[in-house]
């Protein structure tokens, strides 16, 4: 018969952590958000993409001319949280939604404080909320609430 033997154990966290050179696109918006202003760039079919690339998506050629888009744009699509956990950018309930700003042909992905979900709507027109300090991380919108 088998001796019994206690199971060793440890506890171990599995972390990634890395810091990336962010470029001069990524570099620049990041800057535009830091002064308070949404930067997409023009693809080569002139389609403004936002946010910004470094590489068409179709052709692969490097894009350089950047064009300014909202800071208003529309809801596309979203989904209630109603529940928020501790890393969740706000800490009641909201909406994550694809916003598609102003002159931009695509969407971001970013947190909507609409007060209800009765009040998120597809369509719905949302502007940026500034954090008071930005240092130049997308989380310098804090969030998107509806326009008035």
């Amino acid at each position: 018969m088998a001796e019994e033997t206690e199971a060793l154990s440890a506890l171990h966290v599995l972390e990634y952590n890395y810091t990336r050179s962010v470029g001069p696109v990524i570099g620049r918006f990041l800057t535009g958000l830091r002064d308070g202003e949404l930067l997409g760039i023009k693809s080569s079919s002139g389609k403004v993409i936002f946010p910004p690339v470094e590489y068409d998506p179709e052709t692969a050629e490097t894009l350089i001319e950047f064009a300014p888009v909202g800071p208003a744009g529309v809801v596309t699509t979203w989904a209630w949280v109603s529940q928020p956990r501790a890393k969740h950018p706000l800490q009641k309930p909201f909406a994550f939604a694809l916003i598609k700003p102003d002159g931009a042909d695509t969407a971001i992905l970013h947190a909507v404080d609409a007060g209800s979900e009765e009040a998120m709507k597809t369509g719905m027109r949302v502007r940026p909320r500034w954090r008071k300090e930005r240092v130049g991380f997308i989380t310098d919108i804090e969030c998107f609430e509806p326009e008035p």
